[in-house]
């Protein structure tokens, strides 16, 4: 993070002029248009010689010998960090976000919503990851059989998780031993997490059942438990939002960007190590050649992590470094509290 104590109060208002017109207009910016349009109180002359300070600095740079400026990383997170003030959804964005609370839908379609509907205010990129199912409580299993040698793994999960897997069993096992093993299944293992589950597997199901076909079910479960309990791919899943409110950015005018833009939509594993580490790190900002992996350098993440308990995910945005930084916290951060308040 940059060092920012330096710049004087009257840099920081020049450079907050300078983020605040780029973020509007895409396009470099001149002292005469800052003179115009800030009424800083200074001659575009001073107002040019204080870009010519901050560009020494670091913090601007030119695009071309004769255009106006353009604000790097470091300008950014200078805004962010001094002097951005807070914007709170206004009215209307209050209205858009409050229709997912209209029903307590399962997690992952609040997500769902909750990203597309972020994606459309700000006009960047919706992103969430759910919540890591590790830690979670099972309430109740469901085993149904899809076929003679394959069952469906139902996990009803707290907060309103749900999860399937199918289950590969012999086909002579009777339907009312599925039936059985399902109860037996509910009463050793609801109400403890996958975590213990996985650990404990052996020794919860050891005795359960004496009949032979019961005890059939019963091994495949204790022998393949650990792939079965292991949800953590399914919970580590990146829901995003459409990417055509990114196409409409200059930034991605050119194809070399686009296309950019489009592999990182089909990369969900890079977005999922990006955003892992943000689940319990509250609002999280990282800019340009802040991200640590080089494909993300020309974007910026706004997340908030939202978490009940044990529980913890991240809702957010990704785009161009170039975004209204002051808009996007603030409606990011409301509709993380949004999803924590469903999720309650």
């Amino acid at each position: 993070m940059p060092d920012t104590d330096h710049l004087t109060d009257r840099q920081l208002r020049v450079l907050e002029a300078v983020v605040q017109t780029y973020v509007e207009t895409a396009e470099p910016t001149g002292s005469q248009t800052i003179a115009r349009r800030f009424g800083l109180g200074v001659s575009p002359a001073t107002i040019r010689s204080i870009m010519s300070e901050l560009e020494d600095k670091g913090y601007l740079f030119h695009p071309h010998t004769s255009a106006g400026r353009v604000p790097t990383d470091r300008a950014y997170r200078a805004y962010v960090d001094r002097v951005m003030r807070g914007s709170p959804p206004n009215q209307q964005e209050r209205t858009a976000l409050a229709e997912l609370q209209a029903s307590r839908a399962a997690v992952d379609d609040v997500l769902h919503r909750a990203a597309q509907v972020l994606g459309v205010l700000t006009q960047e990129l919706g992103v969430a990851v759910g919540p890591a199912l590790e830690t979670v409580i099972l309430d109740r299993l469901e085993l149904v059989r899809v076929s003679a040698e394959r069952l469906l793994l139902v996990f009803n999960l707290r907060s309103g998780v749900v999860r399937t897997i199918f289950v590969q069993v012999p086909g002579s096992v009777a339907p009312d031993a599925v039936q059985r093993i399902a109860q037996v299944l509910n009463d050793r293992l609801a109400g403890h997490t996958l975590q213990d589950i996985r650990a404990t597997l052996p020794e919860r199901l050891r005795d359960a059942d004496g009949s032979a076909a019961g005890r059939e079910l019963l091994n495949i479960f204790i022998a393949e438990g650990d792939g079965i309990f292991d949800l953590a791919d399914e919970s580590t899943a990146v829901v995003l939002s459409s990417a055509q409110m990114l196409a409409e950015q200059p930034e991605f005018a050119s194809s070399p960007r686009m296309r950019n833009l489009l592999q990182l939509t089909e990369r969900r594993d890079l977005l999922r190590q990006a955003l892992e580490s943000r689940r319990r790190s509250g609002l999280s900002i990282t800019i340009g050649g802040e991200n640590s992996d080089p494909r993300l350098t020309d974007l910026t993440l706004v997340t908030s992590s939202y978490r009940i308990g044990d529980l913890s995910g991240v809702i957010g945005v990704i785009g161009p470094t170039r975004m209204p930084y002051d808009k996007i916290i603030g409606l990011v951060e409301h509709t993380s509290q949004l999803v924590e308040g469903l999720l309650e």
